[in-house]
């Protein structure tokens, strides 16, 4: 059966983030399995206006992200916590598209202090039933991301973190086929 093309996306736009060493940790789960194919879309590099308003820049933005977007199959979303909720560069890039969303399954992985980004989890959820996309229950989640990793980028005790990674990507594979093979017998009319 072909490989689900996943789109990776990086939610953080801040200086100084730890989201890509949560990336990195991430990408070598995804790219290890073989139902899998995975491209990278980080919201730092992304140059989308919070207007709405079209411009030739924005045009040029959105042709770099928008079919990458149409092409995956499914998402893994990757969300620090900030304000008990997702960063803004995050919704942005969401609100600008809206078919690519529809009936693609979408998971979660999150960080951050104490609730490990878990309040991010549950307003993602709620704007991806909005544009018509299917949240995996299963998340992956670090409390305390900055304590978990060490120095070099590495999780200090992966057995956790590596199980509910197995099970998100499980069930996003799941998801990803069920409604890959759907739309083939009947296009979704969202």
């Amino acid at each position: 059966m072909k490989p689900l093309r996943t789109a990776l996306i990086i939610g953080s736009n801040r200086h100084g983030r730890f989201g890509p060493v949560v990336a990195d940790w991430l990408l070598d789960r995804v790219r290890a399995r073989a139902d899998l194919t995975t491209e990278v879309i980080d919201t730092a590099a992304t140059d989308l206006p919070t207007t709405f308003a079209r411009s030739p820049r924005t045009d040029a933005a959105l042709a770099g992200i928008t079919p990458r977007l149409a092409a995956a199959d499914a998402f893994v979303v990757l969300t620090p916590e900030y304000n008990h909720s997702f960063p803004a560069g995050l919704k942005n890039l969401i609100d600008w598209h809206y078919t690519p969303w529809q009936a693609k399954p979408v998971a979660l992985v999150t960080y951050g202090g104490l609730a490990g980004g878990v309040r991010a989890a549950e307003h993602l959820r709620q704007v991806f039933a909005e544009l018509h996309a299917v949240t995996i229950r299963d998340t992956v989640s670090f409390p305390n991301a900055g304590a978990a990793f060490d120095d070099a980028g590495l999780l200090k005790d992966p057995a956790g973190p590596d199980a509910a990674a197995k099970t998100m990507l499980d069930q996003l594979v799941w998801w990803g086929r069920a409604l890959r093979e759907a739309k083939a017998v009947r296009p979704y009319g969202g």
